[in-house]
């Protein structure tokens, strides 16, 4: 059946102001990123992106945010930032359009952060699946990835209370451990920061101390 003209219009009219806001927010980013480049020259850590990487669960968003605020970075995370890009959230996607789709829209979204700098960026615990990813974001980053035990995993994902699309899984434990397998050759490729027992703040410090051995 074809949709009719006013309703196809008004489609059409949303997908734009969407797509608009979302260029709108790039846009500033590369901004302030500029300014702080131009502001602080000297500050070697404020150049380079801090890209943190690692399984769901283990404090990647929260830490980040906490990073950025100490380093006076631009936090970003790369799943909040897709859901606001396509005004669908994660769990719609990964339903509608399959992962496959979900892993493309990282894809573009690690070329558009790649030239970026100042930038704490929380990716999603699949985003280094793809090595285009990694090739990206390498040239001007440093990927550090955070670990916790399968465990500790299950127990914050169930705190949050967040639908995990990959742990639609009668027995979620298992499907951790196989998937901590299945990415541990991408995960061991980074620096490792284990979670585990450490307040946000501990591992803030070891990051900062990890990248600045010298200070």
């Amino acid at each position: 059946h074809r949709i009719p003209d006013p309703v196809l219009n008004r489609y059409n009219y949303f997908y734009k102001i969407l797509t608009v806001r979302a260029l709108i927010h790039m846009f500033l980013l590369k901004c302030i990123a500029f300014c702080i480049h131009t502001i602080f020259p000297g500050k070697k850590m404020a150049h380079t992106n801090i890209i943190l990487t690692g399984f769901m669960g283990t404090g990647k968003s929260t830490i980040g945010r906490r990073l950025a605020a100490r380093l006076g970075a631009i936090f970003i995370d790369t799943d909040q930032l897709i859901e606001e890009r396509v005004n669908c959230r994660i769990t719609d996607i990964f339903a509608r359009q399959g992962e496959a789709a979900f892993r493309q829209m990282e894809a573009e979204l690690a070329r558009d952060l790649a030239d970026q700098c100042g930038l704490v960026i929380a990716t999603g615990g699949g985003f280094f699946t793809n090595p285009e990813n990694i090739k990206v974001l390498q040239q001007n980053g440093n990927i550090i990835c955070l670990s916790a035990t399968p465990r500790e995993i299950l127990n914050r994902v169930k705190k949050q209370g967040q639908t995990r699309p990959l742990l639609q899984h009668p027995t979620p434990l298992k499907r951790i451990n196989q998937l901590l397998q299945e990415r541990e050759p991408v995960y061991r490729q980074f620096p490792q920061i284990p979670t585990n027992g450490q307040t946000v703040d501990q591992v803030v410090v070891a990051i900062i101390n990890f990248l600045t051995p010298d200070s």
